[in-house]
């Protein structure tokens, strides 16, 4: 039996329409998932520095501090006992040295911080940075030569 063969390709112009209206949902979802979504946490002003600093080649732990001087790790506010204990069964548990890393405020107190550092060295870490924001270079006005 031979069936008839009458099925023909569209040749016709697209609508855009449909594509459109695609399109602009999708644009209008990232946008709201992008600037919407309320990120918590605590604010940290890092102090800035015009020079290249080097940065860690170990795994890193990293600890912030304050404005008011409390301890963040985990992005969870912790006490300086907790802390210490946390810290130490991190660096039982590594099978290799560590870095800490030191987020401090650069409006806050440099107590906590340096508690911290006296902390970190007793505990065992090998290396200890404060973390700071590079601030660009000022760019070489070149004039002209006489």
């Amino acid at each position: 039996m031979k069936l008839p063969r009458n099925v023909k390709i569209f040749r016709g112009q697209l609508d855009a329409a449909p594509f459109a209206g695609v399109f602009f949902l999708l644009v209008i979802l990232l946008v709201l998932e992008s600037k919407l979504v309320f990120s918590p946490g605590v604010r940290i002003n890092l102090p800035a520095v015009r020079q290249a600093l080097p940065g860690a080649n170990t795994p890193t732990v990293v600890v912030a501090v304050d404005l008011a001087g409390h301890y963040y790790y985990q992005s969870q506010g912790i006490s300086e006992e907790k802390l210490q204990k946390e810290l130490k069964a991190v660096v039982q548990g590594a099978n290799e040295p560590l870095t800490l890393e030191i987020l401090a405020d650069q409006s806050a107190a440099l107590e906590p911080a340096f508690r911290l550092m006296s902390l970190a060295g007793d505990i065992g870490f090998q290396e200890i940075l404060c973390v700071v924001r590079p601030q660009p270079l000022p760019k070489k006005v070149e004039g002209p030569s006489l």
